[in-house]
């Protein structure tokens, strides 16, 4: 790459396909997945979120739907977008559009492979703040959703 100032450089950039990630509420809190996260080296508690498989495609909220299903059996009467995101620009290229799930009904999981070792877990809106404020719910898009969650229930309480 070619710096503003002319010299040159090196800049690696990791290219991924648009992903979904889907904040699945209900009663008053949410449901997480958690699942072992190699960089980590650890488990990570998350909402649902992930790109299609190679060869799959669809619309946005058609991606939402799939991954909510596929990981935790849910299916969405009701699906809103809440904005899109950068997961993180100074490394990748892939971005997220964040959803809001609601009117939810159980069903089977169809998880991929390396999602084998999934669990998901119901949780309350004040566990969720709880699991931010001491560290075990660090997921920066997961948290960045909350946000814009946050953000647009601040905004729909002004209208």
């Amino acid at each position: 790459m070619e710096r503003p100032d002319g010299s040159a450089g090196i800049y690696g950039v990791v290219e991924k396909p648009d992903a979904a990630l889907v904040i699945a509420a209900e009663r008053g809190g949410f449901w997480l997945v958690e699942q072992f996260r190699h960089p980590l080296g650890r488990r990570s508690w998350e909402f649902v979120q992930g790109t299609w498989p190679s060869g799959g495609g669809g619309t946005a909220e058609e991606l939402a739907r799939a991954e909510l299903a596929e990981e935790t059996g849910l299916r969405a009467g009701a699906m809103r977008l809440l904005g899109r995101i950068d997961i993180a620009p100074g490394l990748t290229d892939q971005q997220t559009d964040v959803w809001l799930a609601g009117d939810l009904t159980p069903g089977p999981t169809a998880r991929e492979d390396t999602e084998a070792d999934m669990r998901q877990q119901f949780v309350s809106e004040a566990e969720l703040r709880a699991m931010v404020g001491d560290g075990r719910f660090t997921d920066a898009p997961s948290l960045a959703a909350l946000s814009l969650l946050l953000l647009d229930r601040g905004a729909a309480s002004e209208e």
